[in-house]
C-alpha cells in the first residue's frame, strides 16, 4: 500500500514524493529549469522564430515544442510556478515572470490551435506581448544563472546533450 503523497515512479522503480499527484524527483530540478530556460529563450526571440520556425530550419523543433518543453515536467499549464521557488526557480520574481510568459503563450496556443503552423502564432495580435513576457523572464533567468541572454538559442540537439551531460 503506498502512503499518501506519493507514488511509484516507473522510470526509476521506486517511490517518488509527489506535488498534487506528479512525481517531483523523476526529472532533476536543472533538468526542469533547462527545459523552461530553452523553451523561454526561443519564445523571446523573434529573430529566430523567423530565420528558424518560419523558414522551417531542422533541429530547433517549433512553437508547439517549445511551449511543451515548457510545461512537460513542470506542470506550469496546470499551476503556478510559485510551487517551484526554491527549486526550478530561484525566488517569486522569476516565478511570477514565468508564470506571466506561460499565461500569454498558452491563450495564444489554445486560441490558434497546438497544430497549428507557426505563421498562425506570429501573426497573432497578442504574440508580441507573449514574446515582451518570454523576454522578460529569459533575461532574468539568464542573467541569474550567470548567462548571456542575448546569446542565440541552441538546437534541440545541442540542449538534449547538455542534460545528459550534466
Amino acid at each position: 500500500m503506498q502512503q499518501a503523497g506519493s507514488v511509484k515512479s516507473s522510470r526509476r522503480g521506486r517511490r517518488s514524493t509527489t506535488m498534487d499527484g506528479m512525481p517531483v524527483d523523476d526529472v532533476p530540478w536543472w533538468r526542469w529549469r533547462s527545459n523552461v530556460r530553452s523553451a523561454l529563450h526561443m519564445l523571446s526571440d523573434q529573430t529566430f522564430q523567423h530565420e528558424c520556425w518560419l523558414a522551417g530550419r531542422p533541429g530547433y523543433g517549433d512553437v508547439t515544442d517549445a511551449v511543451y518543453r515548457l510545461v512537460e515536467d513542470t506542470w506550469l499549464d496546470n499551476w503556478s510556478a510559485e510551487k517551484y521557488v526554491g527549486t526550478i526557480f530561484r525566488d517569486a520574481q522569476e516565478a511570477q515572470s514565468v508564470d506571466a510568459a506561460v499565461l500569454r503563450v498558452l491563450r495564444i496556443m489554445h486560441q490558434v490551435g497546438a497544430d497549428a503552423p507557426v505563421a498562425s502564432y506570429l501573426e497573432h495580435p497578442e504574440w508580441p506581448d507573449a514574446v515582451r513576457a518570454a523576454r522578460e523572464a529569459h533575461m532574468l533567468l539568464a542573467g541569474n544563472d550567470g548567462d548571456d541572454p542575448d546569446e542565440p538559442p541552441r538546437s534541440l540537439e545541442v540542449l538534449a546533450i547538455m542534460l545528459r551531460a550534466v
